[in-house]
């Protein structure tokens, strides 16, 4: 058995960074993320004025409740879409201008139903280049707050950046959605909002957010599920047993979720109150599942699913079509290329059993797919991949860190 210890969750850190920064007082976050991803997020505090110090495993963030110090800043949110759409959100409450840009990869990805639903409430923002994408820019001015509709079936986090925003307002936020995807995201954040001492009242697909800010606390970041969902899977796939210390029943992240489908498929799981384990039983079957709402673990269901005895049909996941890349395609195209016959949909994915050729994996510059086809490689030897740095976003060390894991299982 391996104890894999996973690093802290992307999500949670990033809400983290945002709570803080708009909390009374000084919180302490424990064991946060340390990625591209985080120390944009990070970094774009910075940038904006908050205080913000990090020292290994402990960061301390001054919140400002009334919003950044800086009365003008540029900031630059890499590829991170957590960055690239809270930190917006966090300006426009405040007093000043400030501009927001990102990669190209981060460009390509929309940023409309956030920005729609901020000029709702009387936000001045413009966009650089092409509408509803970044760059932009807003001219802050406090938000008074009000009732909006939001469009969220393109990602949660639009939905996410406008309910940690809305104790920040003068009245409050009352926000209507349709589509939501990704729901359990939608949970960290309320759950994490109480913590930070803001209740959220939800009636069916209606959200009433109180004024009043929040208040700073201590704050323990749980590890990562979608990075642990590589682990579940290598064991599931070689027949190995991993545990992850920290991700047991009272979990935040629905992507924790994604060993019941290891289960279905015929691991044996065991979730305890401080851990889960998945051991692999030599078989994998085939299976239809909808994964809506755990869509970040798409690829790596995809990257295993030639070694299921049947096919596996992986449906509702338009949404990631709109990721850091196309997942859907990006995982036909490479799985194709590995020999495997595979058909693809508007919103769905069947994969045929069979063996997968070595090849050079197309990355896309996607830490996912990069991820989730090092997995399989573990069943198909020689398997390089074009663009291996491009972990770096979630989990720099991955690749050395699996190779330590690979030896303790002599696989």
């Amino acid at each position: 058995m391996s104890v894999v210890a996973v690093p802290g969750s992307k999500s949670v850190t990033a809400r983290a960074l945002f709570l803080a920064a708009a909390a009374e007082g000084t919180t302490v976050l424990r064991r946060p993320l340390l990625s591209d991803d985080t120390d944009g997020f990070a970094e774009g505090l910075t940038r904006l004025g908050y205080d913000v110090r990090r020292d290994a495993d402990v960061w301390l963030i001054t919140g400002r409740p009334e919003g950044p110090a800086a009365a003008e800043a540029d900031v630059y949110c890499r590829d991170a879409a957590t960055a690239a759409r809270f930190l917006p959100a966090l300006a426009a409450a405040g007093h000043g201008t400030y501009r927001f840009d990102a990669s190209a990869q981060m460009r390509r990805r929309p940023v409309a139903p956030l920005t729609r639903a901020l000029r709702s409430l009387g936000v001045d923002l413009t966009h650089g280049e092409a509408e509803g994408h970044l760059p932009l820019t807003v001219v802050a001015d406090g938000i008074k707050g009000g009732e909006i509709e939001l469009d969220a079936s393109l990602s949660s986090q639009f939905l996410t950046a406008l309910l940690l925003t809305g104790p920040l307002t003068a009245e409050g936020l009352r926000i209507r959605v349709t589509g939501i995807v990704s729901v359990p995201y939608v949970e960290i954040t309320l759950a994490m909002m109480r913590r930070f001492g803001v209740t959220v009242a939800r009636d069916g697909d209606t959200f009433a957010v109180p004024p009043g800010g929040y208040r700073a606390t201590d704050y323990a970041i749980e590890p990562d599920a979608s990075t642990a969902s590589y682990f579940f899977a290598a064991a599931a796939l070689t027949g190995r047993t991993a545990t992850v210390p920290g991700l047991g029943a009272d979990a935040l992240q629905g992507d924790l979720r994604f060993v019941d489908v290891l289960r279905r498929m015929g691991a044996e799981v065991e979730t305890g109150p401080d851990a889960t384990t998945v051991t692999g039983t030599g078989r994998l079957s085939g299976l239809t599942v909808a994964m809506r709402d755990i869509s970040d673990t798409m690829p790596t269901l995809a990257a295993i699913a030639p070694f299921a005895d049947g096919p596996v049909r992986i449906e509702d996941v338009y949404n990631t079509r709109v990721k850091e890349c196309d997942r859907l395609e990006a995982c036909a195209e490479n799985l194709r290329r590995q020999g495997i016959t595979v058909e693809t949909g508007h919103d769905w994915i069947e994969i045929r059993p069979g063996t997968p050729k070595p090849v050079e994996i197309a990355c896309h510059g996607d830490h996912r797919i990069a991820m989730s086809f090092a997995v399989a490689g573990l069943r198909t030897p020689g398997t390089t991949f074009d663009d291996p740095g491009c972990v770096k976003k979630t989990f720099p060390g991955f690749h050395e860190f699996f190779a330590r894991v690979r030896a303790d299982w002599g696989v």
